[in-house]
């Protein structure tokens, strides 16, 4: 199925109802995974404006090169106005030929203003307005949950975070060091029975299966792994065990990704932030790998962070808490290799409140309109999904 065929099963669903939850074509085989780049990472030095004479200006340290084949620290070129961190060169860049992968700037929380890290996540993963009252028992990958069916939703993370919480019991299990369990099966077996009788008996018993699943799927590749062969570290082997796991057994997923807070020696085509855009890639390209061609071709890798950086460099030669950031979305039936959204010419006069990018695409209008694209839902479903928000057709998929 290429890009073209993919496009077509998604605009074609006819969606069915069955017990007020949306019944997306089983052709599809959607799968989704958000990750989010906990921290605010600075977005203006991965998707680079390479035309911006302003931006060469703002960051007299920080700043890429201009796009330049002979020099390996200079931007890849993307379009004439944006540019790609060159720790991207041999991971993200090749997908970005491919059209598997898509940038969209100046995206983010149209409602959220606080540049609070902890304020903003939790918008984020809420779903809901930031100027109202907020249910935190509802984050928007659960209710997304709740409007479909043949979902099988986790949570790669050792706490279950707000956008799985609902109404709904939600896996989760954290991947990046899995040991042995420390609950043996005559321990299960006693926790099962004290919470047979009870409302949380068919979550506590989910619980421990998934457990179990998740360790036996990660020790046998671990011990293939030994025969010799170097294992990647850090997320990248963190993505790697995703990607056979959504290969295998879920469809929604969700991880998040820590260290992004760059207010001190942040770096330029070397230091801190490459180091992580490099683990980042490896780790995003590693995914794409270990899911496997037919299943990559029916994926969608959104990648957010709850805001970006102040345009300017401050005096720490880093950057401080901003507004609009730029979402990756990925996958091989995307319609990748563009810039797509709303853009406006990046200089002091467009800049949020003279610091920051704005926000033109809001995160849930752009969610929303993947949702539409990807599982055929209806205005009913999406308004449950996001209430008063307006799909965004971004022409993503």
């Amino acid at each position: 199925m290429d890009r073209r065929e993919l496009i077509k099963a998604f605009t074609a669903l006819v969606p069915l109802t069955v017990a007020g939850r949306v019944w997306a074509a089983p052709a599809t085989n959607a799968r989704l995974l958000v990750v989010f780049l906990r921290g605010a990472y600075d977005a203006a030095n991965v998707v680079i404006p390479v035309s911006s004479e302003f931006y060469h200006a703002s960051r007299p340290t920080l700043g890429i090169a201009r796009p330049d084949v002979s020099n390996p620290n200079s931007a890849l070129s993307l379009t004439t106005d944006w540019g790609l961190h060159p720790a991207l060169r041999e991971t993200i860049f090749p997908l970005w030929g491919k059209r598997e992968i898509a940038f969209v700037p100046f995206a983010g929380t149209s409602d959220d203003l606080t540049r609070s890290h902890f304020e903003t996540q939790d918008t984020i993963e809420l779903g809901q307005s930031a100027q109202g009252t907020r249910d935190y028992r509802s984050g928007f990958m659960s209710r997304l949950a709740a409007e479909l069916t043949r979902v099988r939703p986790i949570s790669f993370t050792e706490q279950l975070p707000l956008i799985f919480r609902g109404k709904s019991q939600i896996p989760n299990s954290g991947i990046t060091y899995v040991g042995k369990p420390s609950v043996d099966d005559r321990q299960v077996d006693l926790i099962k029975q004290m919470y047979a009788q009870s409302s949380l008996g068919a979550s506590v018993s989910e619980g421990f299966r998934v457990r179990d699943d998740v360790y036996r799927s990660i020790s046998q590749e671990m011990n293939a792994a030994n025969r010799g062969a170097v294992s990647p570290r850090g997320f990248e082997l963190s993505a790697r065990r995703i990607g056979r796991l959504m290969r295998e057994q879920f469809n929604l997923g969700f991880v998040d990704v820590g260290g992004w807070d760059t207010h001190v020696n942040q770096g330029a085509a070397n230091g801190y932030l490459a180091d992580r855009l490099g683990e980042l890639g490896r780790a995003l390209a590693g995914f794409s790998e270990e899911i496997g061609p037919e299943a990559w071709r029916d994926t969608v890798v959104v990648v957010i962070s709850e805001f970006g950086r102040t345009f300017r460099e401050n005096g720490d030669h880093g950057t401080d808490h901003g507004h609009g950031s730029v979402y990756w979305i990925m996958g091989g039936g995307i319609n990748g290799g563009l810039i797509h959204g709303e853009q406006v010419k990046v200089e002091q006069a467009t800049l949020f409140q003279n610091r920051d990018y704005p926000v033109l695409t809001d995160y849930r209008a752009l969610f929303a309109g993947l949702f539409q694209r990807m599982y055929g839902l209806n205005t009913a479903s999406l308004q449950r999904v996001f209430a008063g928000v307006k799909p965004a057709e971004l022409g993503l998929v």
